[in-house]
């Protein structure tokens, strides 16, 4: 029997706010690809319940900072599924996109970060692009991913021209990390919209210092990439770990205290965290709230220099 996909899409008022499935309905049909009442539990428990059916859903809240209506949705639901039935029963065919991170003007309402949370559920994946390519790729391979995807944009591509994707980056493979640059120094390590910042700073530090910085893309953090990055600083020695979420509790917490365990003997100098400070998203503060190039910058001549 033929099931179809079915996206799900959420509706602000008249005009959409992100339109990344504006023109899909048309294509593959309303009965694929529609609107529904602004509910951000109702969106994700219909998609569950879908996925449940065997269909292939595609859930989308247009903001991140707005998903947590459906937390328990989330972390009791779609997470505990094929747990809960012994694997009789799953709702792996979900996926759920939602644009998280700075956009430049979002305030404390619409900026957020907030991929640490689910991070810290297991039965679910949590999947982030830091390009149009590589997000291209990695949607591909969350649909087809047989277990419950949230995937993460940043808001800024949306707003974002100039990077082409070729038929060889159609499809990336969740779970397995990417290194942008080799480098012998230095690992410097994030996802998401932070790398584009953390590309500026490896150039710096190459330009101004003379530091090889080896730069790794997680694009996955749960599961995320271990064996990658523990050969990395195993051969770098240091690590910078940098993203847009507050410090305290953050991902890197995680990244560090695990390359701190594995590659204890290896380390010459204490890992670096650049981060959001531990506030409310600020509006017109929001400069100073990003972890820039020259924050990032000054963690690699940190550790260089320890």
């Amino acid at each position: 029997m033929y099931v179809p996909h079915t996206f799900i899409e959420c509706k602000y008022g008249p005009e959409l706010v992100v339109t990344c499935t504006f023109r899909s309905s048309p294509v593959a049909g309303s009965n694929r690809v529609f609107n529904t009442p602004l509910s951000e539990q109702g969106i994700v428990g219909f998609g569950i319940g879908l996925a449940t059916q065997g269909s292939t859903a595609i859930a989308e809240i247009q903001f991140a900072d707005y998903i947590h209506p459906a937390f328990d949705q989330v972390v009791n639901e779609a997470a505990k599924y094929r747990y809960r039935s012994a694997s009789h029963y799953h709702c792996g065919p979900l996926t759920v996109r939602a644009p998280y991170g700075a956009v430049g003007h979002g305030g404390h309402y619409h900026s957020q970060s907030v991929e640490g949370f689910y991070a810290h559920v297991p039965g679910i994946k949590v999947v982030i692009p830091r390009g149009p390519s590589q997000a291209k790729g990695l949607l591909l391979a969350s649909i087809r991913d047989q277990n419950p995807v949230f995937f993460f944009e940043p808001k800024w591509l949306y707003q974002a021209a100039g990077e082409r994707h070729t038929q060889l980056a159609s499809l990336c493979t969740c779970m397995q990390s990417l290194s942008l640059s080799a480098g012998s120094d230095v690992t410097v390590l994030g996802y998401g919209s932070q790398i584009q910042i953390l590309r500026q700073a490896c150039e710096m530090a190459q330009s101004e210092l003379g530091v090889s910085c080896e730069l790794i893309d997680l694009r996955t953090i749960l599961p995320w990439d271990e064996d990658t990055v523990i050969q990395s600083v195993c051969k770098t020695g240091r690590l910078v770990v940098s993203h847009e979420a507050p410090l305290t509790a953050g991902f890197g917490a995680e990244l560090a205290a695990t390359v701190q365990a594995e590659c204890f003997n290896h380390l010459e100098a204490p890992i670096q965290r650049v981060c959001g400070w531990d506030t409310p998203f600020p509006l017109i503060f929001e400069p100073f709230y990003i972890p820039n190039k020259v924050r990032c910058f000054d963690a690699i001549r940190t550790v260089v220099d320890y």
